[in-house]
């Protein structure tokens, strides 16, 4: 997917822009949240952060639904910035390509967070986290059918870290960092062979809050 250059930082280098990857914005509207919210909207957005631009019948495919069904979804993920038609990729005139236009963001859960805003952040979380179960119950139905080199890179990961909220802080930012480098949403930045493997990173207490008094 081509986003637009960011404007250059100190070191010189381009940052990327606001919503990509590594410059993540923070959703606070609930009803933002609420619009991506919904699977089929999901694997839409999904669908064209990974590929790029697509149109609403090309999106309906991966989506299991009409394309005038997809174009709703589209429009509503448009509505709320997820989203945008992107003409300048269409092979005509009669085409509507769409492509994504926020990709990265988090979502603040602070104490002080306005009820409303925390209940749309868990939906939004929990059916984030549903599709990502999806992909990795399909690779565990059929790893059979993978090369072996995919058999053997692929799997999970399960471990401890005894760290201050601080330390915590600080190995998330250390791991998306490292990460960075291998996002490579423009197709041209990836080396034969690249395809998209899902990562998903779990950062939860292994402890009661009473242990924290």
């Amino acid at each position: 997917m081509t986003t637009e250059p960011g404007m250059p930082g100190e070191s010189g280098h381009v940052s990327p822009e606001p919503g990509m990857p590594g410059n993540p914005v923070t959703l606070t509207d609930p009803q933002m949240m609420r619009a991506l919210a919904h699977q089929a909207r999901i694997a839409i957005w999904t669908h064209l952060g990974l590929h790029g631009p697509a149109t609403a019948t090309e999106c309906a495919e991966i989506a299991g639904l009409s394309p005038s069904a997809c174009s709703y979804h589209l429009r509503t993920l448009a509505r709320y910035g997820f989203v945008e038609e992107d003409p300048a990729s269409a092979a005509d005139g009669r085409e509507r390509p769409w492509r994504a236009r926020l990709l990265s963001f988090t979502m603040g859960d602070d104490p002080d967070t306005p009820a409303a805003t925390q209940v749309a952040s868990q939906l939004l979380t929990e059916n984030l986290r549903a599709a990502a179960e999806e992909i990795r119950v399909r690779f565990l139905a059929r790893k059979s059918e993978y090369p072996a080199d995919w058999q053997a890179a692929a799997g999970e990961v399960f471990s401890v870290a005894h760290v201050t909220p601080d330390e915590l802080n600080r190995l998330r930012a250390m791991v998306l960092a490292l990460m960075t480098p291998y996002v490579r949403l423009d197709p041209a930045e990836r080396p034969p062979g690249a395809l998209p493997v899902r990562v998903t990173l779990d950062l939860f207490p292994w402890f009661g809050p009473e242990e924290t008094r």
